[in-house]
């Protein structure tokens, strides 16, 4: 009855090359960064991984099959 609310996180979508483009959102004020992908038609940016440090970094792109000079820095 009273506590925490429990997240409900919605289904990932796969990626695909056609319709999106990899992108790290960055904040300017906290440095956060979470990777994603950015729809080429709204321009909505959908999350995927929280960036901590390198390792995450390399998790994404392993997992999305995404090249690391293919990623473009939204801030």
């Amino acid at each position: 009855m009273f506590g925490k609310k429990k997240k409900t996180h919605t289904k990932q979508q796969p990626y695909n090359p056609q319709k999106q483009t990899p992108a790290i959102r960055a904040s300017i004020c906290t440095g956060e960064q979470v990777a994603g992908f950015q729809d080429n038609e709204t321009g909505k940016f959908e999350e995927a991984v929280f960036i901590r440090g390198e390792k995450d970094l390399e998790e994404f792109c392993i997992q999305y099959a995404v090249r690391r000079e293919d990623i473009k820095k939204i801030w």
